[in-house]
């Protein structure tokens, strides 16, 4: 069983090391952009990508970019990235891996405009599952995409191309989104990082909703210095975002408290070589804390509150806020939705205010059971997944399988968490394994840099985000 799995993430060069060749003249952004077109090219219809920019237009835009006379001082100056295609970028079709649903966005989301503004180069839109609808990257009407590490295993979703154009190295960063773990389980599936910023902190302007009250837009990277680079250029007030709010205070430098649930409440699905690897991991982390080689404390923490918020997502009338943005398409098109999709879809319509209010209800106390843990802890350090799943195995049984991907992700956004996905080795048969670190709304800070303490990354302190509005 070993051998199918041999391939892994294939990072490209980081935005760091980007950057040093365009400004000192080993590269330029036209070779960067000629560098990305000839590895999609070569790729071909693998699942990554949805809509790329041509070739020729896309040089254009970097010798553009390179006759700017302030070019070269940009943070991004000639960086490629990618768009999850349920953002909008003028010009370019809108579709949620949707053909009957697709637009043609008029508008540039504040997040993609903030990175033009500052030098990068948009390459395309990149695969999702429908209506961003799913976590494992089947629900698609194009090319299914597979991890990178072969094996027919999944490549995770709804942000499945964001996490392949990553990890195979075609870009430094791509830009996804996470309602119930959309950014973090394909990243884990891939071997890369996926990083959930608390809401807010990123304009939501430009993105069809899955899911309003809980959307996030996130980053995947291949290291937590590209993540930081990125985050100093999109993070910022919009006063068109109703939800919009500012960064939280920096680190502190002080020792960190890390909350491990008992090994009794962690599922692995019958998954023994997953659930092997999280426990070295896990001995790892409780050793190095007991020598002093890394500043952190660690503590039990129950995870059973945080995983009964999460059976309120989808057992819950949450599914029926879906309903809000795609609900006359549903009954317009039905034929037009993936079946999964749609029938997760139809069943929105079965909850009323009564079924709403009272889900809010339990959600409030949960959250206050939660926010005690917060008093206590800094950063809660849990699998990403429990199990890895073939594309076979999620066609025959689509339901059941996303509701195990989404156990450690689902009640995210509903607690108002933040979440950070950092690969941490490999399964015995050389599967991914990755771990999340959560933290309470705001303390992003600590969290990734526990991450890059994790990942042994040197972080710089950068400049603090811009907080006027965008626009």
């Amino acid at each position: 069983m070993s051998a199918a799995f041999t391939a892994g993430p294939r990072l490209g060069p980081s935005i760091a090391e980007i950057l040093d060749r365009h400004l000192t003249s080993a590269g330029s952004p036209t070779a960067t952009a000629r560098a990305v077109a000839d590895a999609i090219a070569e790729s071909g219809d693998d699942g990554t990508w949805l809509s790329t920019v041509p070739r020729p237009e896309l040089l254009a835009a970097a010798a553009d970019l390179e006759r700017r006379p302030d070019a070269r001082t940009l943070p991004l100056y000639g960086v490629p990235f990618g768009v999850k295609d349920s953002i909008d970028v003028a010009g370019v079709p809108t579709t949620l891996s949707c053909p009957d649903y697709a637009y043609v966005a008029q508008d540039t989301a504040p997040v993609v405009q903030r990175l033009l503004d500052a030098g990068a180069l948009y390459v395309g839109k990149t695969n999702l599952d429908q209506f961003a609808t799913g976590l494992n990257g089947t629900r698609t009407p194009y090319t299914v995409p597979r991890s990178v590490y072969g094996g027919e295993m999944i490549c995770g979703g709804s942000s499945s191309g964001s996490a392949r154009a990553v990890a195979l190295g075609q870009v430094p960063f791509a830009v996804a989104t996470d309602t119930a773990g959309s950014g973090r389980v394909p990243a884990a599936l891939n071997g890369i990082v996926g990083y959930k910023p608390s809401r807010g902190l990123i304009s939501t302007v430009g993105l069809v909703p899955a899911c309003r009250s809980l959307d996030c837009i996130t980053l995947m990277a291949g290291c937590i210095d590209d993540v930081d680079r990125v985050m100093a250029v999109i993070t910022g007030r919009d006063d068109d975002d109703p939800w919009s709010r500012s960064p939280g205070p920096r680190y502190s430098g002080t020792t960190l408290t890390v909350g491990l649930p008992p090994e009794t409440e962690l599922m692995f699905f019958g998954d023994s070589g997953m659930r092997d690897a999280h426990l070295r991991f896990r001995s790892a982390l409780l050793r190095d804390a007991s020598r002093g080689d890394v500043d952190v404390e660690v503590v039990p923490v129950s995870l059973a509150p945080f995983l009964a918020a999460g059976e309120l997502l989808y057992a819950g009338p949450w599914v029926a806020e879906r309903l809000t943005v795609f609900g006359d398409f549903l009954a317009e098109h039905p034929e037009s939705i993936h079946p999964v999709v749609r029938e997760i879809l139809r069943s929105g319509t079965g909850y009323t205010a009564v079924d709403a209010f009272a889900a809010m209800q339990k959600l409030q106390e949960l959250r206050a059971l939660t926010a005690r843990v917060w008093r206590d802890v800094d950063v809660l350090v849990i699998p990403t997944i429990g199990r890895t799943f073939t594309v076979d195995e999620v066609m025959a049984q689509p339901t059941a399988t996303n509701t195990m991907l989404g156990n450690y992700t689902h009640f995210g956004n509903l607690l108002d968490l933040l979440g950070v996905a950092v690969p941490r080795g490999h399964t015995a048969d050389g599967r991914p394994h990755s771990v999340t670190l959560l933290g309470p709304a705001l303390a992003d800070d600590a969290v990734l840099h526990f991450a890059s303490r994790l990942l042994q990354q040197p972080r710089t302190q950068r400049p603090s985000p811009a907080t006027a509005p965008t626009r």
